[in-house]
């Protein structure tokens, strides 16, 4: 492991934290504790939890509301296919 303090891991963070994707175990220092610098897989779900306090029964039902209000919006009309040309899917 490679371990680093504070101001030399932040001289070079794009380095380091190239480092740690391609694997490489790398240890900053903070007090006397190392923190691991560590790429991780983050799913949509444990997202939601984390950032907004959502549970996967409470996504589940959003999912299911915004899926069925797409479908009714469909049906309705009132989705526009986009073409790469934002400016004129405004003026329409």
């Amino acid at each position: 492991m490679t371990t680093l303090s504070p101001t030399k891991a932040r001289s070079n963070l794009t380095v380091w934290l190239k480092k740690a994707v391609a694997g490489e175990d790398i240890g900053i220092l903070f007090g006397d504790h190392i923190v691991a610098l560590r790429s991780v897989e983050v799913e949509s779900t444990d997202y939601a939890k984390r950032e907004y306090g959502v549970t996967k029964v409470e996504l589940k039902r959003f999912a299911k509301r915004m899926n069925a209000q797409i479908k009714k919006d469909i049906k309705e009309g009132n989705f526009r296919e986009y073409h790469g040309d934002i400016e004129a899917m405004l003026k329409d």
